[in-house]
């Protein structure tokens, strides 16, 4: 692990040092480029006036001597010609302003160009330069836990510098073909359920923080690996008034006047074997009207006719927060199941008498707990049970409901 991290930092280092030099340089070409069009710009600008009165001045001085040549001309002529061209010349003189140039700039008014460079900019560069980057011996959060689940996986992490003050943290991971992680989670709890993981298939995991009140994260953790054996509860397809997504993990009731109960496609929690099992999560994304018979809970079997999960061999929370046993409604009641609320159902195993073909007294202690409150209270059937189904009944459109 020594060697192998140490040979992925030198070539991140190296890499990024380069790429560094690259950008400087793209960076320092473009603001030399800038500066040269700047006095090109001037060059031109300042320029244009005296070049148009050097013409001017020229001009004049050829006009000038153009007439002089004239006025030669007509003196050196014979006696017949010269008062011809004598009076041309004064005519053409009188007409030709020669006492008048042009307004020349004054000296102080002439650009003359320079370039200012600022040699605190190195200082400043190297003063940064030397304090960019720095090499971690061990990143301040590491991977701690993972926990199977259906269709996921609950990824916990903690910090193990105690200096390390965290504001944020950030969990990523990747498929064991992928070849780049993924962001799955950014924020500031220690844990996060990462859904949609294909059964018996291993996935790479690593964290890093971001300290409080700093923009910059903190080394990657050192990658773990985690599967899930558990395959990932789907509700049944087929029922006229739910929609279902993709994956079939979300159910919508839609605006069917058909009612009914809908069931999941396979008993697939299990509570059988162990003492403590916890059950499937239902996350409450969006509400509809409310109806005293709708209902969230587990139950022995599916059982088509029924419009509620309010009836014996199954336990549920309707909507307002009541919750039912075999049918029965109990005197504790939690809060009322509103937009963004989370349900959970956790049971434990406690067996009475005998379990055999004939059937016999099996006891499920199950907690259902909702915004930080729950109850608890045992369940009693006449038969075992391996595993379980859930299920949900809404009369009116709008809820949506994912199960993990």
């Amino acid at each position: 692990q020594i060697k192998d991290s140490a040979t992925v930092t030198r070539d991140v280092l190296e890499q990024h040092f380069s790429d560094l030099k690259g950008t400087l340089k793209k960076l320092l070409d473009e603001r030399l480029t800038s500066l040269l069009q700047e006095v090109d710009v001037i060059e031109q600008e300042s320029i244009k006036p005296l070049d148009e009165c050097q013409k001017l001045i020229e001009h004049g001085v050829s006009t000038a001597d153009e007439l002089l040549r004239e006025g030669e001309s007509a003196v050196d002529g014979d006696v017949g010609q010269q008062n011809e061209k004598l009076c041309n010349f004064t005519k053409k003189a009188l007409h030709i302003q020669l006492d008048s140039l042009p307004e020349v700039p004054s000296l102080v008014d002439v650009p003359c160009l320079s370039a200012q460079l600022d040699d605190c900019l190195l200082t400043i560069l190297k003063n940064q330069i030397f304090r960019h980057g720095t090499v971690a011996s061990r990143p301040p959060v590491q991977l701690e836990e993972f926990v199977e689940k259906p269709g996921g996986i609950l990824v916990r992490w903690c910090k193990v510098d105690d200096d390390f003050v965290a504001q944020d943290y950030r969990l990523q991971s990747r498929k064991s073909t992928a070849s780049h992680f993924e962001d799955v989670y950014v924020g500031s709890e220690t844990e996060f359920m990462v859904l949609h993981i294909d059964p018996n298939v291993d996935y790479q995991f690593r964290v890093c923080a971001r300290g409080d009140g700093r923009q910059e994260w903190s080394p990657w953790s050192v990658p773990q690996t985690g599967r899930t054996s558990l395959v990932p509860h789907e509700w049944t397809t087929g029922l006229e008034g739910y929609s279902l997504s993709s994956r079939r993990n979300i159910a919508l009731r839609n605006d069917s006047q058909s009612s009914g109960v809908l069931y999941s496609k396979a008993p697939t929690y299990f509570c059988g074997q162990t003492l403590t099992f916890r059950q499937v999560l239902f996350g409450i994304e969006t509400v509809g009207q409310p109806d005293r018979r709708d209902s969230l809970g587990v139950c022995v079997e599916q059982r088509n006719g029924d419009d509620s999960l309010q009836r014996d061999k199954a336990v549920c929370i309707s909507t307002n927060g009541a919750v039912f046993v075999n049918g029965k409604e109990m005197t504790n009641q939690l809060p009322a199941v509103t937009s963004g609320s989370t349900v959970t159902f956790d049971m434990e195993v406690v067996q009475l008498g005998s379990c055999s073909n004939e059937g016999g007294n099996f006891k499920l202690r199950v907690t259902i707990s909702s915004n930080n409150r729950e109850v608890v209270f045992d369940w009693v059937l006449d038969q075992c049970c391996g595993s379980l189904y859930f299920g949900c009944s809404f009369s009116y459109p709008g809820w949506k409901v994912l199960v993990f």
